[in-house]
């Protein structure tokens, strides 16, 4: 699983909180557009720590939810059988690493996959998501961003349908598209995320009405960065960057003894959740940097293949995301922050 330990850790000598950012010599010039419920399995690939730290980092955003949430049965990251738990406690790690604050935004989702396609696995998570979906006092959109399995966005949808009228869910997860692209070579028959919970896609994609934007396989793959950028943008940034580069070389090791060597790359693949909320376009909001297809929403099959459903609400399905844009704007994001993070006791303002 994705560890806590490591380098010793440091407390940082500045804290902040959510809803402000003191690491820019210039503030931002205007309000957060837009909300999101970050669910990922922390205790996994560590690529959503990435993810994390960049959608921490960007004041365009509002982060009213954290969602702990867990991974398969037996999972060689986290074979335990407490796995959200583990995720929360990673994600306060993190915040503490950070100097943040704000844990109180963190909640745990379920420990299990859903049973069947009709009755939700209650948990804090659930209760939250249901909380923020439904309020009346924001007008600003808000995005269930997910970078693992569905379960918890699943059994929100099953406690309350309404939310779907509430929210856009982004996905990175599920196979490849006829036309679009084909699987890679060896590939899982039924895609990492999907696997996590089969049940909790069919309801997603094939009961519900939750509008979809998708970041398939064929997609996140492209999300490669090499270990020299790694090295020299990321472990160079002080002990944050140090923490997240290490949590890759650690799979780097734990790989390479299996695959006969190790790769020079790495797929930072939950990172297109913040390209596409955080780094919209100023005018005509929209992910315009990336490209997407509109589909019909297909049914996900038991073998998790898609099935063609005639008249079914559309859905965005991403072909290609502007790497450019979503890495660089992380690498010196990360640098502004640990400037800012270094420079001395000073505690940092707080919203």
């Amino acid at each position: 699983m994705t560890r806590m330990s490591g380098l010793p850790r440091a407390e940082p000598s500045r804290t902040w909180s959510l809803g402000s950012s003191p690491w820019q010599a210039i503030p931002p010039a205007s309000a957060p557009r837009a909300r999101l419920i970050i669910d990922n399995d922390f205790s996994g690939d560590p690529d959503d720590l990435y993810q994390l730290v960049h959608h921490l980092l960007s004041p365009s955003v509002t982060i009213p939810l954290v969602v702990a949430s867990h991974l398969r049965p037996d999972d060689p990251f986290d074979p335990s059988d407490r796995q959200a738990e583990n995720a929360a406690s990673v994600v306060r790690d993190l915040f503490a690493r950070m100097g943040l604050t704000s844990s109180a935004v963190i909640v745990q989702g379920s420990n299990g996959a859903l049973e069947d396609r009709r009755t939700p696995q209650r948990s804090a998570a659930v209760a939250a998501i249901v909380a923020e979906a439904m309020r009346d006092d924001l007008s600003t959109p808000l995005f269930y961003v997910a970078g693992g399995g569905l379960t918890d966005l699943a059994s929100a949808w099953l406690v309350e349908p309404r939310i779907a009228e509430r929210l856009t869910v982004v996905w990175i997860g599920g196979s490849e598209h006829g036309g679009l692209a084909v699987p890679p070579p060896n590939a899982m028959p039924i895609e990492y995320n999907l696997l996590i919970d089969l049940i909790a896609g069919q309801v997603v994609f094939t009961d519900s009405t939750l509008p979809i934007w998708q970041v398939p396989r064929d997609v996140y793959r492209q999300c490669l960065v090499s270990d020299a950028e790694l090295r020299l943008r990321v472990a160079a940034a002080g002990p944050l960057g140090r923490h997240l580069y290490d949590e890759v070389a650690a799979v780097f090791a734990l790989v390479g003894t299996h695959l006969g060597g190790a790769s020079e790359t790495y797929a930072l693949g939950d990172s297109p959740l913040v390209l596409l909320t955080a780094l919209q376009s100023l005018f005509e909001p929209d992910s315009t940097s990336s490209r997407h297809v509109q589909r019909p929403t297909p049914a996900i099959q038991d073998d998790g293949s898609y099935r063609a459903v005639a008249g079914a609400r559309p859905m965005r399905v991403y072909t290609w995301v502007d790497t450019r844009l979503m890495f660089e704007d992380f690498y010196l994001k990360l640098a502004e922050f640990e400037r800012w993070q270094s420079t001395g006791p000073t505690a940092g303002v707080s919203a």
